[in-house]
């Protein structure tokens, strides 16, 4: 599947980029099927202003390439098994689409509480071809689900111990949480109950996005 005009054609090629500074290859369906995700959203947004960047450029860096950060952390965490990740407030569905588009295998629910960016991102999986990519909307409160999650991450939802509490009842025991952050929350940190520990709090670069980055990674006290 090919970017149909020279701006989208651009992108492609911005997207291969980031990848690669990144440290992994985007490959010909992978690469398609995220660039029919960001037209989708570009038509959509000129009727229902799902996000606030509107050009195809901004819509790649802020959105997929920011996702993409996740991608080599997960796989690590994974080690080669099938996950099952929650996407908290998705919102258009960043960074569950790109994680589904990504690993295939892995099953990908988003969860917003926001109608008209569930049906997007329903609407757009199936356009685009992403199957293991399921859309909710709900409170994540009061998400029933019927198998708890092995990862719940967020991009912004608030603050650690709010995101945490939220979803708290969707995540196995043993999971782990992986929430998107600026520069390092040390105040959220100690703000979280004591039952929750970070474990690891691990910088992160988004290529052509000159802005600090990290990812936090908490879990369950093993004692709990």
């Amino acid at each position: 599947m090919s970017a149909p005009n020279p701006a989208w054609d651009a992108v492609a090629g911005e997207l291969d980029a980031a990848a690669q500074q990144l440290g992994f290859a985007v490959d010909d369906t992978q690469r398609g099927k995220l660039l029919k995700y960001l037209m989708l959203l570009e038509t959509w947004n000129r009727v229902h202003s799902l996000s606030a960047w509107k050009n195809p450029s901004d819509l790649l860096v802020r959105h997929v390439v920011d996702s993409l950060t996740l991608l080599k952390p997960l796989r690590r965490y994974a080690a080669g098994a099938r996950l099952r990740v929650l996407d908290a407030g998705s919102g258009p569905g960043f960074p569950a689409a790109v994680l589904a588009v990504m690993e295939p295998t892995w099953l990908v629910t988003a969860v917003d509480a926001v109608a008209k960016k569930v049906a997007f991102i329903r609407q757009a999986a199936a356009e685009a071809g992403i199957f293991n990519l399921v859309a909710s909307h709900s409170r994540l409160e009061d998400l029933v689900v019927a198998d708890l999650f092995d990862v719940v991450v967020s991009r912004a939802l608030g603050s650690l111990k709010s995101m945490t509490a939220q979803t708290r009842h969707l995540l196995l025991p043993s999971g782990v949480w992986v929430a998107q952050k600026g520069r390092r929350p040390d105040q959220e940190v100690a703000e979280l109950p004591r039952d929750l520990r970070v474990f690891h709090v691990e910088p992160v670069t988004v290529p052509s996005l000159p802005v600090e980055r990290c990812l936090v990674w908490i879990r369950r006290e093993a004692s709990q």
